[in-house]
């Protein structure tokens, strides 16, 4: 059987200003290229929006330069806010979203040109990677990490997303599902202390564990030359303080990191596997969601141990540029092969600009 889960497809984030934030992301990180951008009902959402059906404008947003995709989500319903308690490294759930750029230097400039406030820069990971940290403008921590791998080479400094770093109350357990089920089975670092990449972040003396993973065996499918390789941080914090569930008594929608997607294959099968490991499906659309005539999807969500929401999405049929009548459509295609160049090329006529 095919690969079920072929990686992280985006990294979710709810948001109080849509337009406001759509706008900082274009400029400081690239993210230009709308797959869509429209408002409409959350159904599926409704046990974690109170039971409620809620409407939200969402748009799933591109860089072209490389990497994976962001959902930016604002509810229409209920105002988003953020959590009334201060988190902090260790806390449970996604606290740092992970960015890549071709060169450190330059999108340092490229920050420090707009003001921007940067957080540890000059610092590197476990992994010995350059990094700097920065706070998007409500406050979501943002990781940015020097990497080689690219699709175009556009003039922004700065390329899509790569990952993020999650909190968890044991990462072994935690690794049954990113590991053996969702496919990030290859540890690149297990490190335990006091590191210097996080002195300035919120709890960054404390002590903790960092498990790095990536991938033993490449990702495939049409969008993988673009998306290329990503990763998952684990944490675990190792004091006996008690660790606050990130989205506890709040919303889907709420100001944060709202889930982790991925691009899965036979929907039906990994859900069968996930259910025989106990991290069966919270929520599912049960058959493909349609959006307008050009977008078919299948969506399910099911959480990691401590509740941190993982979205499941197998595609069917997606706009390449919905002006030119151009779609992907999965079912006559061999869901593995990557999409020709001149498909993927063709979503910059797709490019919101400021």
């Amino acid at each position: 059987m095919s690969t079920l889960v072929r990686g992280i497809q985006h990294l979710g984030i709810g948001v109080d200003d849509h337009a406001k934030s759509w706008a900082w992301y274009r400029k400081f990180f690239g993210f230009d290229v709308p797959f869509f951008n429209s408002e409409a009902p959350a159904p599926l959402m409704k046990i974690y929006t109170n039971g409620e059906v809620i409407n939200k404008r969402a748009a799933m947003v591109l860089n072209l330069k490389g990497g994976c995709a962001m959902e930016i989500v604002q509810p229409i319903s209920f105002t988003a806010s953020h959590s009334s308690i201060e988190m902090q490294l260790g806390d449970l759930g996604i606290f740092i979203g992970t960015y890549k750029t071709p060169d450190i230097k330059a999108a340092l400039d490229h920050f420090n040109l707009h003001n921007e406030k940067l957080i540890n820069t000059g610092v590197k990971t476990p992994e010995g990677k350059e990094t700097f940290y920065v706070m998007d403008p409500n406050g979501l921590l943002l990781q940015v990490i020097e990497s080689d791998e690219w699709y175009t080479s556009s003039g922004h400094p700065m390329g899509g997303n790569l990952g993020c770093t999650i909190g968890c109350s044991n990462i072994e357990k935690s690794k049954e599902l990113y590991a053996d089920i969702l496919g990030y089975d290859e540890v690149v670092y297990d490190e335990s202390g006091v590191f210097a990449d996080w002195k300035n972040l919120p709890g960054g003396e404390g002590r903790y564990r960092r498990v790095l993973l990536r991938r033993k065996n490449p990702s495939r499918g049409g969008f993988n030359q673009l998306a290329g390789k990503s990763q998952i941080e684990l944490i675990q914090d190792l004091s006996d303080r008690k660790k606050n569930k990130i989205y506890e008594g709040r919303r889907w929608g709420d100001i944060g990191f709202v889930h982790l997607g991925f691009d899965v294959l036979n929907m039906a099968a990994l859900g069968a596997k996930l259910d025989r490991a106990g991290f069966g499906f919270t929520c599912d659309s049960n058959e493909a969601l349609t959006m307008g005539d050009s977008t078919k999807v299948h969506c399910t969500y099911c959480e990691d141990p401590d509740g941190t929401l993982i979205e499941l999405i197998e595609v069917y049929k997606i706009p390449i540029v919905e002006k030119w009548g151009i779609y992907l459509n999965v079912a006559k295609r061999d869901p593995e092969k990557p999409l020709p160049n001149y498909m993927l090329k063709s979503l910059k006529f797709a490019r919101v600009k400021d």
